[in-house]
């Protein structure tokens, strides 16, 4: 009776959060004195992982929102977003190559096809939508043909990458004298999701170089906070039209 009635609460929780070892000395053995701590933190780790993944399903649309609405990009770095999109297909490849867990870097396949989104809009409102056809056309061919020892660099050069990219966008930020189309709910979420993933790329992949581009995008994230915090009220002036 108790193996059925374990049945469906073991299938929700084995492997999807918690590892087979610790549900059998939490749920079967009762041994909650010596793997507490340890499967606790295993449990968080999955959990704010899965909801760091399910968050990023959002976290851009704002951003694509508001581009949309403004038919503007104004106040975008389209440099700093392709190298947004750089750092993050590098995430994305190196994980799958490594077969990391989902839990672990989910969220940074659906930021791609946000930020690809993004980028084409940059282009098409800037007067160059067949330039953004032809660069979605070369991501889409170009993705799948990456070469291991590629992908290897592009997660290595993932630092420089959101380093440069954060900090083009800050340039423009700081020159223009506020964010323009920039969604402060986006730079936000982007802000406490690099937060949170320090600890999970930490607790699910043990890999230092993953751990180490969050941390720096983190502090960059925050860069880009604060100026939306700094220029909260400043707003773009406005283009005066020409008297014919």
């Amino acid at each position: 009776m108790a193996g059925k009635a374990d049945g469906p609460f073991k299938r929700v929780l084995v492997p999807v959060l918690l590892p087979e070892k610790c549900y059998d000395q939490l749920f079967v053995q009762w041994d909650l004195l010596h793997v507490f701590f340890p499967c606790l933190k295993i449990l968080l780790s999955k959990g704010l992982g899965l909801g760091i993944v399910a968050g990023s399903l959002l976290v851009k649309l704002p951003q694509i929102f508001k581009i949309l609405g403004a038919k503007s990009a104004e106040g975008l770095s389209l440099q700093s977003v392709m190298l947004e999109l750089t750092a993050l297909t590098g995430t994305v490849v190196y994980s799958i190559t490594n077969n990391f867990p989902f839990s672990s870097w989910g969220e940074a396949l659906f930021l791609t096809l946000q930020t690809i989104a993004i980028c084409f809009l940059a282009m098409h409102y800037r007067g160059e939508t067949v330039k953004g056809i032809a660069f979605l056309a070369c991501y889409a061919m170009l993705s799948p043909l990456t070469p291991l020892a590629v992908v290897t660099l592009l997660q290595a050069s993932n630092v420089p990458a959101v380093v440069v990219g954060k900090l083009l966008q800050a340039a423009t930020n700081y020159h223009n004298g506020h964010t323009g189309q920039l969604s402060a709910i986006t730079v936000f979420m982007l802000f406490g999701g690099s937060l949170a993933r320090i600890f999970t790329s930490v607790q699910e992949t043990g890999d230092p170089l993953m751990a180490g581009v969050f941390v720096v995008s983190s502090l960059c994230n925050g860069l880009i906070a604060a100026q939306v915090l700094f220029y909260w009220n400043a707003k773009p002036p406005h283009k005066q039209k020409k008297v014919q």
